[in-house]
């Protein structure tokens, strides 16, 4: 049985010009607000059922991507406004590149170092990463941590996370970071370029976000020592719902 379609998750706008040239200049841009209270609190209801499936455990970030049709996720994910914005913010039409649960457990849920998603899979022109806040984001929960202007300096040299998993560090460690402070249904975009992080959590309670990211369409990509390919045409990941979630596939994804 088809699961009914359920409402848009962002009222539709645009961004002014002052904001977009903001993100362009500093690689990042806050979106207070993107979400109703009540469409986090849905939100962040199925990411703890997802991960009461695939397990939590004690990790620095939990991610799949896999989400049910007809969910508030699948909303989310596939609402036209992020689309629309995300065209705005990266100056052309935009495809969806990849969702993931981006979840610190408590008590101990490790430090993320800095790193830039382009570090994973590299694209040649403008990616972007819309990542949710589904609760408070405080310094004390590890809430993400950018490095403004970072964007500038292209893609940089990359070291393993050190960590013994499969993360990645920037090889270039920001003196200068800008901790972000959310509530639930706020929203930050920022570049694939653009060098991010997180600290511990050290509350009992985990720290659960949600990040939805696309690309412009006409952007290649290469990964694991491959060719180019036109990013459209070849997909990396799956972005459709699931009938059931499973636990995934893939120790790292591309963005955190």
């Amino acid at each position: 049985m088809i699961a009914e379609p359920v409402a848009a998750a962002i009222a539709p706008f645009e961004l002014t010009g002052n904001e977009v040239a903001f993100y362009e200049r500093e690689g990042y841009l806050m979106l207070p607000g993107l979400l109703s209270e009540e469409t986090a609190r849905e939100v962040v209801g199925e990411v703890r059922a997802i991960m009461d499936v695939i397990g939590l455990g004690q990790s620095k970030l939990r991610q799949t991507t896999e989400y049910l049709p007809g969910s508030r996720l699948d909303s989310l994910v596939n609402d036209p406004t992020l689309r629309a914005l995300a065209g705005q913010l990266m100056g052309g039409p935009a495809t969806l590149y990849m969702p993931f649960t981006a979840v610190k457990s408590g008590n101990g849920g490790g430090t993320f170092h800095y790193h830039q998603d382009n570090q994973y899979t590299e694209f040649d022109g403008p990616g972007i990463n819309f990542w949710f806040a589904l609760g408070p984001m405080t310094p004390e929960n590890g809430c993400l941590q950018v490095a403004p202007r970072s964007h500038r300096h292209g893609t940089l040299p990359v070291l393993p996370s050190g960590d013994g998993d499969q993360h990645r560090r920037a090889e270039w460690d920001p003196a200068d970071f800008l901790p972000l402070r959310m509530r639930p249904g706020d929203c930050v975009a920022f570049s694939r370029l653009t060098v991010h992080g997180s600290g511990p959590n050290v509350t009992p309670q985990p720290r659960v976000a949600y990040a939805v990211q696309f690309h412009r369409d006409d952007v290649n990509a290469r990964w694991a020592g491959g060719d180019w390919v036109r990013l459209k045409g070849h997909p990396r990941w799956p972005t459709a719902p699931v009938h059931a979630i499973t636990p995934p596939q893939h120790a790292s994804l591309d963005g955190h």
